[in-house]
């Protein structure tokens, strides 16, 4: 759990630093940061995609989260949970799913959670106590949330929250995780979030297509169980 909260301490201090000093920074600045972070997230999507060995698999993978996402209402309940934590402690009067708070909120919580090094980091930290990894993923969260928070307000904060609950209960899982993920299912897990990693440059950095991405989050699930029924028809 060490790295956990290391990861969620940089994304504090990067978020504060860029309410801070945010204002004096101009509009078209931001704007330019943001729209490259995008570039270099779908950049990255596209490289972890890569990882796959059959990308028919991560495509089974995508539809099969698509309909549990949409079936539980993944995208809508953050959204809710971002519109709650806004009244709570946003004083914007534009409120709703388009709020700048709500959009931070669930931009940085994707993008902290999707990765290779947020599902290895917290299993190697909670094996062995090694945050190595995760100290990594912190640096990098940390210069985001600056560039994050200076555009889009206090909402990516409280990405906070997401990142202790995922990545720490991934920690506590992680003997469990090790003894049942193989190399091939962290492969094609890798790729599937490679391309839901496209999806938040496309959709909420980028904006070019909005797109519900939080509703292919069971899809990181869904990829390593089809490998394992594959498997066990010698496929």
């Amino acid at each position: 759990m060490t790295g956990t909260f290391i990861n969620v301490a940089a994304i504090l201090i990067g978020g504060t630093i860029g309410l801070l000093f945010g204002a004096r920074i101009p509009d078209k600045f931001k704007n330019t940061v943001i729209a490259g972070m995008g570039l270099f997230t779908a950049a990255l999507g596209l490289q972890m995609f890569f990882e796959s060995k059959n990308s028919l698999i991560v495509l089974g993978a995508l539809i099969l989260g698509a309909l549990l996402g949409e079936w539980i209402g993944i995208e809508d309940g953050l959204q809710t949970f971002g519109q709650m934590l806004e009244k709570r402690f946003s004083r914007e009067t534009e409120t709703g799913s388009n709020s700048k708070f709500v959009r931070g909120f669930m931009v940085a919580s994707l993008l902290f959670c999707i990765g290779p090094i947020a599902i290895l980091g917290s299993i190697q930290d909670g094996l062995t106590g090694d945050y190595k990894l995760l100290a990594v993923k912190s640096t990098l969260d940390g210069f985001a949330s600056i560039a994050f928070a200076s555009t889009l307000g206090v909402g990516v904060l409280f990405s906070s929250l997401i990142i202790l609950i995922y990545q720490g209960g991934v920690s506590l899982l992680a003997n469990q995780l090790n003894a049942i993920v193989t190399d091939p299912m962290m492969s094609e897990m890798t790729a599937t979030g490679g391309v839901i990693l496209m999806g938040v440059a496309f959709s909420n950095l980028l904006e070019i297509k909005k797109i519900r991405v939080g509703n292919f989050l069971p899809a990181l699930i869904a990829a390593p169980l089809i490998v394992w029924g594959l498997s066990l028809f010698g496929l």
